[in-house]
């Protein structure tokens, strides 16, 4: 579709990528259970280089859709903005899961647990060390995105390309910190309710963050070739709402998994 329709809506061409990346997403989960009963990650490996090549290409299509022929019109962008905002809720609701499943298990502790909260046995984390510094990291990294926001809204690309790039910073800032957390961890994934939930729940937040990160990282290559305008950046605008979710994830786990819980 070209920017000279008499409508203006955005009608999708024929596009490969949706199929490959349904394909590549069952071969790398195909490749985890092979890698989770045979430890070999040959196959689960080849899934995700798939997956990469094809979100990389994926983007570049909806980049010269949006940038170069002029298909985002305002009425397409806020449709965009609504299939953002369904997308965010799903989310929340993804991660009541989790919480309902650790209040359910934590205000009433089975027998076999010992009838305690946390489990006989397990050393929860001090929620005043690591916990506290990552809240802190993703709290700062909420305000850089937002200063960036701003610098965006007034024309000051050099103010927007140095929050997000701070932010950028910050995201891996706290994936490293979980990393030496899970290693230093005194509890495994199979230490109880307690472990599977903590695990569970911390790890698929960190998931988020990787791809909120990778996210962000995409829009500040966009914003250094000039692919954003104070009125027509609903790219970054997306990424920014995804990165806040992240953050109120976050203080909720802290206070309910580390402080609360442990």
């Amino acid at each position: 579709m070209s920017m000279y329709n008499n409508h203006p809506y955005h009608l999708v061409t024929y596009s490969p990528w949706p199929i490959i990346a349904a394909t590549s997403i069952m071969v790398a989960m195909l490749g985890f259970i092979k890698y989770s009963y045979e430890f070999n990650d040959k196959l689960m490996l080849v899934g995700m280089l798939m997956l990469m090549l094809t979100i990389i290409q994926w983007w570049r299509d909806v980049v010269r859709e949006s940038t170069f022929q002029g298909c985002h019109t305002m009425k397409v962008m806020t449709g965009l903005r609504w299939g953002m905002i369904l997308f965010i809720v799903s989310e929340v609701f993804f991660f009541i899961s989790f919480f309902w499943t650790f209040y359910h298990s934590s205000l009433s502790p089975a027998v076999d647990l010992g009838s305690s909260w946390p489990p006989q046995g397990i050393i929860p984390f001090n929620a005043l060390q690591i916990p506290l510094l990552n809240t802190t990291v993703l709290l700062a990294s909420g305000i850089t995105i937002t200063w960036s926001h701003h610098g965006l809204l007034e024309n000051n690309y050099n103010q927007a390309s140095q929050g997000l790039m701070f932010t950028i910073m910050l995201g891996m800032y706290f994936t490293a910190l979980q990393l030496y957390e899970y290693y230093e961890a005194p509890f495994t994934i199979t230490d109880s309710i307690f472990g599977s939930t903590f695990f569970v729940a911390t790890g698929f937040h960190g998931l988020h963050v990787i791809i909120g990160s990778t996210f962000l990282i995409t829009c500040l290559t966009r914003m250094i070739f000039m692919h954003f305008t104070s009125n027509h950046h609903f790219g970054f605008e997306a990424a920014a709402w995804y990165w806040h979710f992240v953050d109120v994830v976050w203080l909720f786990l802290y206070v309910s998994i580390y402080w609360w819980g442990g």
